[in-house]
């Protein structure tokens, strides 16, 4: 399996296909969505991949050292790559809702299932409104001028989480960045 040069996406539709094809059903959410998202303008190394069944981390362990992964804190690292996988064990969720959508990108015969537009926005505002991240608010800022987002679902949820306030801040720097 040749990883060396290959650009994030490819990667992680790489990884993803390969867990899959092998029973492990994963899906790509944090700032790596970000990065497809926006088509590099947000870079990040760190693929989240979130397991949707928790009785799969010997499996993936295994599956990765098989094609020469090592494991170094509670990342998985390769030779070849500057990226590194982190697994988030399920459920799938943004805040206090589970993830409905999920979209794919498919390449080459493989597949990629990883949030959709409208909810990396939600992962990228969680960041935001929970531990006031701001560059997590810009990560999703930037998804929604790279992309169609669903801002009347981002705002319904922001409100179920009781982040209305915090969602009009973002929707200030959205308008910011707009005029600018």
């Amino acid at each position: 399996m040749r990883i060396k040069g290959l650009s994030l996406e490819d990667f992680a539709i790489l990884i993803s296909d390969y867990l899959i094809k092998n029973g492990i059903d994963v899906v790509l959410s944090g700032g790596a969505c970000v990065t497809i998202y926006t088509k590099n303008k947000f870079m990040s190394y760190d693929l989240d991949f979130v397991l949707i069944s928790s009785d799969n981390q010997k499996a993936v362990k295994q599956l990765l050292g098989d094609i020469g992964f090592y494991e170094e804190d509670r990342y998985f690292k390769h030779n070849d790559t500057e990226f590194f996988i982190d697994f988030v064990s399920p459920p799938l969720s943004l805040g206090q809702e589970p993830v409905k959508e999920i979209s794919e990108i498919k390449k080459g015969g493989r597949v990629l299932k990883l949030l959709s537009p409208s909810d990396c926005v939600k992962d990228r505002l969680a960041a935001f409104y929970h531990w006031n991240d701001r560059q997590a608010l810009e990560q999703a800022v930037l998804v929604c001028k790279e992309v169609e987002v669903d801002l009347k679902e981002v705002e319904r949820w922001s409100t179920n989480e009781g982040m209305s306030d915090k969602y009009e801040k973002f929707i200030e720097r959205l308008n910011e960045t707009k005029t600018a």
